[in-house]
């Protein structure tokens, strides 16, 4: 019997995958709910892409199981796969075609009768913004509509489980918000399983982070308890008429000062112990003319050199 529940649209144990003697996936497992939209974090070369491939039937692994709403990929792969919708990295346009002839193309290739697919192409040109592009040919549109394109086929026989492996890869800057708009918006509609070594597509996208490196898992969290991961006890103050270093390192809480400029100092200390209000009062008491005072936030580039190094460092103490 299946151990998959129905918010559970995805789960993959023990996953492992080799490319002659070598070993590029080593025992991943993950799971996906149903409405998440979960990122799939790590460096090129972290083995996302051969992941991903795995997880929708592209790919066999050597060793692990994959259910997809609770069926079994390697047993039932046609009818796994009916509940898959994929964008690899490089999407599978047919660049002579239109977008309506494409995409119509598409749903038959999934399955769909004919007398479903009008409306479901229709319904997936909103979605999509491409309402206006239906006649024209694929090869004629700019990078971010052709990624939109790759995107329709991917969610036209509505699928549980969207993969989407780099989908703002080599877009401009607006390109990139409207499709990490859209990625967003899927995400209510659908389960959705993104790959990027963008930080901050993580941040303005994702509910939940796994970050690979070098093939395995390392860590998983939600994408706000990520950024909290690297929090930094502490702040920065602005003193017009500051005191000398010592003084404000004799401040009952503080652990160190760092002296940034003139003004300008980086206070720390313990996670349970703020002095900040110490500090204030004695400010006041002192005319030191407290200017801004500003916690400290590591930034999501911060958390992921720290994850990421910790486990280099760990591995390297194994060998």
């Amino acid at each position: 019997m299946s151990k998959a529940t129905p918010e559970t649209t995805l789960s993959a144990r023990n996953l492992t995958r080799c490319f002659g003697n070598r070993q590029v996936i080593h025992n991943i497992s993950l799971e996906l709910k149903r409405g998440e939209v979960l990122g799939l974090l790590g460096h090129n070369g972290a083995g996302k892409s051969t992941t991903l491939q795995m997880l929708t039937g592209c790919l066999l692994p050597d060793s692990g199981e994959i259910e997809i709403c609770g069926i079994n990929l390697s047993r039932q792969p046609m009818l796994a796969k009916t509940h898959i919708g994929y964008l690899p990295e490089t999407p599978p346009l047919y660049r002579e075609l239109s977008v309506n002839d494409y995409l119509t193309f598409a749903a038959r290739l999934r399955g769909m009768k004919p007398a479903a697919v009008a409306e479901a192409l229709a319904q997936t040109m909103r979605r999509c913004g491409l309402e206006a592009a239906g006649k024209k040919i694929i090869g004629t549109l700019s990078k971010g509509y052709q990624q939109r394109v790759g995107i329709a086929q991917a969610i036209i026989h509505r699928p549980a489980v969207v993969v989407l492996d780099e989908p703002t890869v080599g877009l401009d800057p607006e390109q990139i918000r409207e499709i990490r708009a859209l990625i967003r918006e899927l995400g209510n509609a659908y389960s959705v399983i993104l790959s990027t070594h963008v930080l901050s597509e993580v941040e303005s996208v994702c509910d939940r982070v796994e970050i690979m490196q070098h093939g395995k898992l390392i860590y998983g969290d939600t994408s706000a308890r990520m950024q909290q991961h690297g929090q930094v006890s502490g702040f920065i103050i602005s003193l017009r008429k500051p005191p000398a270093l010592s003084e404000l390192e004799g401040i009952a809480g503080v652990s160190s000062v760092e002296q940034i400029s003139a003004t300008q100092f980086r206070v720390l200390h313990a996670p349970d112990d703020n002095p900040s209000g110490a500090l204030l009062t004695l400010a006041e008491q002192n005319g030191w003319r407290v200017e801004q005072l500003t916690p400290l936030q590591a930034t999501l580039e911060d958390v992921f050199v720290k994850i990421t190094g910790a486990e280099k460092g760990t591995a390297e103490e194994i060998k």
